[in-house]
């Protein structure tokens, strides 16, 4: 790759933490590892990262604090766990705490780069695509701005709430699969991510409350669909 993507890698098991980040290195990114999680916090806060890959349990900081401080900074940057936790409670517990993805140890190198790969590509695209603005009923939804503006005034969303409503915006009265809308706004379809995704879906509805014609439907096992009254 032209550009050398910026891996933060927080892994507390240094054999461990060497291989992935020789593997990264060859396979063209930059890599700082860090040994703990308070460790990471500093350089995350020193540095500008394209991608973070944390390991579950660090000492002085565990994977989950370390991604609750790098979202307090960015909603952005993607995060994903390397955990050897195949709990329910773990897996729901990382994405509460600001993660996009886990990957579960022990896992081919092949397979993390195709996971860091599916979420560089989306977020170069969110980033290279000239987004217009949305006129949602009474609404304006501006994604580069992060906000909808309602004759109430304005409400900010959270960058994973835009790249939901950007989808759909971009497909309105429409019945939408959950996995369709887990491939192209989480970039997999997965169970714990579904998880996730309602919880999004219960914090986009809030933001129509000011407007009862934009309804966003569940339709039960099938999906969604994003009721908006259309231009005469």
């Amino acid at each position: 790759m032209s550009y050398k993507a910026k891996v933060l890698l927080a892994e507390d098991d240094a054999a461990l933490g060497f291989v992935i980040k020789d593997s990264l290195e060859e396979a063209g990114y930059e890599v700082i590892l860090c040994a703990d999680g308070q460790t990471a916090i500093e350089r995350f806060n020193k540095n500008e990262f394209d991608i973070c890959l944390l390991d579950v349990m660090m000492p002085h900081k565990d994977g989950f604090e370390v991604a609750k401080k790098i979202r307090q900074q960015s909603d952005v940057v993607p995060i994903l766990f390397l955990t050897a936790k195949s709990l329910e409670e773990d897996k729901i517990k990382g994405f509460q705490s600001g993660a996009d993805d886990y990957i579960t140890k022990p896992f081919s190198m092949p397979e993390l780069l195709l996971r860091m790969d599916v979420f560089l590509r989306r977020t170069k695209k969110m980033y290279s695509e000239q987004v217009q603005d949305y006129q949602i009923g009474k609404l304006k939804f501006s994604f580069a701005n992060l906000t909808i503006t309602s004759p109430e005034g304005n409400s900010t969303l959270t960058q994973k709430e835009a790249e939901l409503l950007l989808f759909l915006c971009q497909h309105p009265n429409k019945v939408l699969k959950r996995e369709e809308v887990l491939l192209n706004v989480w970039g997999k379809d997965d169970y714990f991510l579904g998880r996730s995704m309602d919880v999004f879906i219960t914090k986009v509805r809030k933001h129509f409350k000011t407007d009862p014609d934009v309804v966003l439907e569940t339709i039960h096992g099938v999906g969604f669909r994003f009721n908006v009254p259309v231009k005469s």
